[in-house]
């Protein structure tokens, strides 16, 4: 009884000491933005607190980084956030008001969502991952070529789409299939990248929400529910997929039909 006394105190203390470090560096990461409006920085702080991906034989490196893209897109989204409501021109009040709930998203991921392994929780991760993925590259790119666009916006469909096969057992076709919705995402960033909306939000006015972000979230949506289908079935059910595939086709109707007439639009 005393030894189960000492792991549970042992594991409440390691459960603790994680919480901390994980709110530190949320906290961190504001206070670069806020001090510095540097970017890089803050990368560099990101990179820094993924020691651990390293902390194996470089042959292992590969592997672990691909299994960590998804929090990786979710953090450098995040600086991505904090530095682009940092740079718009409002009261500073109204900017540290929209970068606190920032970090208090971003914590919630990091000390909640981002330890969970159900399969429920590993597709919340990889939705969130390709949302605000998908919203903080053009919330940055409206300078740039169209070629790391697309690449990115490839680099963010490999990874969820990879993050959410894994959780099933016994999939061999990975990587294809990883690799094919990488592919579909990269030519809706290129299609995007020609013709960009983007939405002020009611709270978050300074940061601006890209059409695109929604209709590959919808998209996204409407293929994992078909894989998931095909996987119990070995057939994608009709039944499985009606209300999925309406309700997103219903969600790119209305933005594209009805809501490109209020939008700020940077071709």
């Amino acid at each position: 009884m005393e030894f189960l006394k000492i792991i549970k105190r042992r594991s409440f203390i390691n459960e603790s000491i994680y919480v901390i470090l994980n709110i530190g560096l949320a906290v961190a990461l504001l206070f670069i933005i806020r001090a510095t409006s540097s970017l890089w920085l803050a990368f560099l702080l990101i990179l820094l607190s993924k020691w651990r991906v390293f902390a194996v034989r470089p042959r292992f490196w590969f592997a672990h980084v691909q299994a960590d893209l998804v929090s990786l897109i979710v953090s450098i989204s995040f600086v991505v956030f904090l530095y682009v409501a940092n740079t718009n021109n409002i009261t500073d009040s109204r900017v540290l008001a929209v970068q606190i709930i920032l970090v208090l998203f971003y914590i919630g991921w990091l000390v909640f969502l981002k330890s969970q392994s159900k399969r429920v929780y590993i597709v919340a991760q990889a939705s969130i991952a390709l949302f605000v993925g998908t919203s903080a590259i053009y919330a940055m790119s409206y300078g740039w070529i169209a070629s790391p666009v697309v690449l990115l916006m490839w680099l963010v469909g490999y990874a969820t789409a990879k993050h959410i096969l894994g959780s099933y057992e016994e999939e061999k076709h990975i990587v294809q299939l990883s690799l094919a919705w990488g592919l579909v995402l990269a030519e809706i960033g290129w299609l995007a990248y020609h013709w960009t909306i983007a939405y002020q939000l009611p709270i978050f006015t300074n940061v601006l929400l890209p059409q695109v972000s929604i209709i590959a979230l919808a998209v996204g949506f409407v293929v994992y529910k078909s894989y998931d289908s095909y996987y119990h079935h070995q057939i994608v059910r009709l039944n499985d997929i009606i209300l999925p595939l309406l309700f997103s086709i219903g969600i790119i109707i209305m933005l594209v039909l009805a809501f490109n007439g209020v939008s700020t639009t940077n071709v």
